[in-house]
């Protein structure tokens, strides 16, 4: 005990810590509280260490230097912003951490447009009345999916559940059994139609649904016909389910309403760059869907936004209903989504302007050159790993299409003197961080989802961290 409360009386007090070198020169630039605090909850920290473990602390780590050093690293953290740039080098292209679409250009241009000054975001300016936020984008939605009417919320589990609210509260929406999805963060439809004020009313079983399950389940309470797209898995092998466009007939004889959540969402038709053949929105349109409502951020490239198109009737319901202002999509992301949806006026300028898209519908030998040039390059220094070139496979992530796999190449890392984990740490709290898959002990480099202007970087981080010390 007399060894503890020797090492106990070794602590410096607060103010001593504070007028160390690390710690004044912080003083400029944060608020006194916060470096004091940081310093009280290290002590803190320390002292309860010597209490409470068996082995002696070394007596350095108490002194005032040693303290403010480890304080000040915490109070630097403070002037770092926490969300930054990644370099996404995993293969997955919708990387839902990684903030899923990369906006293009104009989309950039127009945010900064829109967020340097005012804008007309709800102002019309011919008449110089006051406007609706949606107005701008919801003229390029019509245009692009034939549908009668749009409307646009901050995200697609919103526009699933404003839709749901006020098409359907207090009566019934039939859903198969396996459509009943989780998505991210643990959110459930049967939980967003609860939230809705939405009763439930489960048809089929998991692996399969007939019509005959749908038309018994109709009653005088039954509201809406609803179609879930699984987004992030799929059942294979004895399976059934039952197409919007068999349901129609059923939901037209019943006077109710079908509804269709799609997920992505696609405005273009990707299936010959090696993607699953989905139907895209214009299709689900055409086909009779009343309602329907996908995302901005996944196959459609722009940001994150919830998107509803349909008939005319439903769309004002829905645009009424209070829920829809607590939903609402902020100016930036409005300037970002109506770029994004300008460039599909012309698929071809869509195709090369967009980020996703582009990823989406690169040429596998071309990958395979840029992972020949860093493979190369990386060969070329003296580091402290094996390198080598290795056949690939992308995902579209972002709960999309998790079937589809994109033939790719990869750089494969084996690390001689760190594990391989710790690498990939490294790696990620790099500045800026780079993001890489580690697969049988060994880290991959995937090109795919990085941008031709960070691969000189990308090039010069590898190295750093991998290089051979003296």
């Amino acid at each position: 005990m007399s060894g503890r409360q020797d090492l106990l009386r070794t602590i410096p007090a607060i103010d001593r810590v504070l007028r160390e070198k690390s710690m004044l020169a912080l003083a400029q630039q944060l608020p006194q509280e916060i470096l004091s605090h940081a310093v009280q909850k290290l002590i803190a920290s320390l002292r309860q260490e010597i209490l409470t473990t068996e082995e002696n602390i070394s007596p350095e780590r108490l002194l005032p230097t040693a303290i403010a050093t480890v304080a000040a690293a915490h109070c630097r953290e403070f002037l770092q912003p926490s969300l930054r740039k990644v370099i996404n080098a995993t293969g997955t292209l919708l990387h839902t951490n990684l903030g899923r679409a990369p906006l293009s250009p104009q989309s950039l241009r127009a945010i900064n447009d829109v967020a340097a000054g005012y804008s007309n975001l709800e102002f019309e300016l011919d008449s110089g009345c006051r406007g609706q936020r949606f107005s701008h984008v919801e003229r390029l939605l019509k245009q692009l999916t034939g549908a009668e009417a749009a409307f646009v919320v901050n995200n697609n589990s919103g526009a699933v559940l404003l839709a749901l609210t006020a098409l359907g509260k207090g009566r019934e929406a039939v859903v198969s059994r396996g459509e009943l999805v989780e998505i991210g963060g643990a959110f459930r439809i049967p939980e967003v139609m609860e939230a809705g004020g939405v009763i439930l009313r489960e048809v089929g079983s998991s692996n399969r649904t007939h019509l005959r399950d749908y038309q018994q389940a109709i009653s005088e309470n039954t509201a809406i016909l609803l179609k879930v797209h699984t987004s992030n898995y799929r059942i294979v092998g004895f399976t059934k389910e039952v197409p919007a466009r068999e349901l129609l007939p059923v939901a037209r004889e019943h006077d109710l309403i079908l509804m269709e959540d799609l997920g992505s969402g696609l405005l273009l038709d990707l299936s010959g760059y090696g993607l699953e053949r989905e139907p895209t929105v214009p299709e689900v349109v055409k086909a009779g869907v009343d309602v329907i409502t996908f995302s901005g951020d996944k196959l459609l490239g722009g940001p994150q936004a919830g998107l509803i198109v349909g008939r005319a009737d439903l769309i004002k319901k829905i645009r009424k209903h209070p829920l829809a202002r607590a939903l609402r999509i902020d100016k930036l992301t409005l300037a970002a989504l109506e770029s994004t949806l300008r460039l599909y006026l012309q698929p071809e300028q869509a195709l090369q302007e967009l980020p996703v898209l582009q990823m989406f519908s690169a040429d596998p030998e071309l990958q395979k050159q840029r992972c020949q040039h860093l493979y190369e390059q990386l060969s070329a220094e003296a580091l402290d790993a094996e390198i080598a070139l290795v056949e690939d496979i992308s995902r579209v992530g972002g709960g999309a299409m998790p079937l589809t796999e994109l033939s790719d190449w990869a750089v494969e890392i084996n690390p001689l003197v760190k594990r391989t984990a710790d690498l990939a740490k490294q790696l990620r709290t790099f500045s800026p961080a780079v993001v890489t898959r580690v697969q049988n002990d060994r880290l991959l480099v995937n090109l795919r989802a990085v941008f031709a202007t960070e691969e000189a970087l990308l090039t010069q981080i590898l190295i750093s961290v991998l290089k051979k010390e003296d």
